[in-house]
């Protein structure tokens, strides 16, 4: 689950992270309404949670009112790589005398978080860590030892910040760890952190929680705005929709598709513990994209139960004005109560998932001649 800028802002607030000024817009209107209130030059930044948002054109700024709603407006009709601006952050302009980048993630291969750090922050991190990698500190910390303040000291004395900074950026980092392990984050990353007459300010915020831990943090998720998706679905150019229980077995589906002469139409992963509500609802969205000529329909029962999937198949398939065939492999927990429910329902079904696949492929041929 990613975070909005603002919403991030409003955590690390609450963890002692100084934040600017800053309150949000969904229309150029009201984006000028708050400028007018903060009396101020300002910063206009699209929300969105993509990255790349600066390259992107995604802030701007402005030195009255009247320019403020023009920026809005010119934001609020911008897509960034694919996703629609739907409201922005209007943040009092800061004065900005230097730049750093600080971000907390997981380092797979260690399996440890690591801490990375540089005292040149801002839009080019990624060109700096191509052409002067050294430049960036790294450092592994044990995820069941307690992080201490002269460890995060002794990151901002490599990262090469003044005397008199050490301290500070020193407890930014402390209290950006914090925030890491209080919220299950996969990232949490301040981009940049910058210096100014009135001391040190998250300029960005980025803050990224782990999908299984989001059952602990339901009020950052309504703070968020965030309705939890029931699957992932991405549209692709075939004719056969590919619905699977977890991410691999989806794309092993397609993969199988592919070699038996197939075109996938959708990669749909309803999730390890899809509901009979969620198979319904996955059934109902491919059964609604035109392209689509068969569904195979790949589920291993784990934590997904296969009776569940067989209603699901059943009231998807029953209230669908528009019929389609569908190849189901269905096998693990509960399998036989499954099966039964799909044979007294007349809908075939197949345990191995070559052997639907294949079948799959054959319908949709037979479609096409």
């Amino acid at each position: 689950m990613k975070f909005f800028e603002h919403n991030a802002k409003k955590i690390f607030k609450k963890s002692g992270i100084n934040i600017l000024e800053g309150h949000v817009a969904y229309s150029p209107e009201e984006a000028m309404e708050i400028a007018t209130e903060m009396g101020v030059p300002v910063a206009i930044k699209a929300q969105v949670l993509t990255g790349g948002r600066g390259k992107a054109g995604g802030i701007k700024f402005a030195d009255n009112p009247g320019e403020t709603f023009e920026r809005a407006k010119e934001l609020l009709d911008l897509e960034i790589k694919g996703e629609k601006v739907k409201h922005v952050l209007i943040e009092k302009k800061a004065e900005i005398k230097e730049e750093f980048f600080l971000s907390v993630s997981i380092d797979r291969a260690a399996k440890k978080p690591i801490i990375m750090a540089s005292s040149e922050g801002g839009v080019d991190i990624e060109q700096l860590a191509v052409s002067n990698p050294e430049k960036i500190i790294k450092y592994h910390k044990e995820p069941l030892e307690e992080f201490l303040p002269y460890e995060s000291r002794e990151i901002a004395r490599k990262m090469g910040v003044g005397p008199k900074l050490i301290s500070q950026v020193g407890s930014i980092i402390l209290k950006l760890y914090d925030v890491f392990k209080t919220y299950d984050a996969q990232v949490a990353e301040i981009n940049p952190l910058i210096l100014t007459d009135e001391g040190l300010i998250a300029a960005d915020a980025k803050l990224e929680i782990e999908n299984d831990a989001l059952f602990r943090h339901k009020d950052s998720m309504e703070t968020n705005n965030f309705k939890q998706k029931d699957f992932a679905f991405v549209k692709l150019e075939g004719d056969i929709a590919v619905i699977g229980n977890g991410a691999g077995l989806t794309l092993t589906g397609m993969d199988m598709i592919k070699l038996n002469g197939g075109k996938p139409a959708t990669f749909l992963d309803i999730g390890g513990g899809a509901s009979e509500d969620t198979i319904k609802k996955a059934l109902n969205l491919v059964l609604n994209y035109p392209p689509v000529k068969v569904v195979f329909l790949n589920v291993l029962g784990g934590i997904t139960r296969a009776d569940d999937v067989a209603k699901g198949v059943i009231n998807a398939l029953n209230s669908s004005k528009r019929k389609i065939n569908i190849v189901i492999r269905l096998t693990g927990t509960n399998e036989e109560e499954g099966q039964k429910l799909l044979e007294e329902a007349g809908i075939p079904y197949e345990i191995s998932m070559e052997k639907a696949a294949k079948k799959a492929v054959e319908i949709r041929d037979s479609l096409v001649v």
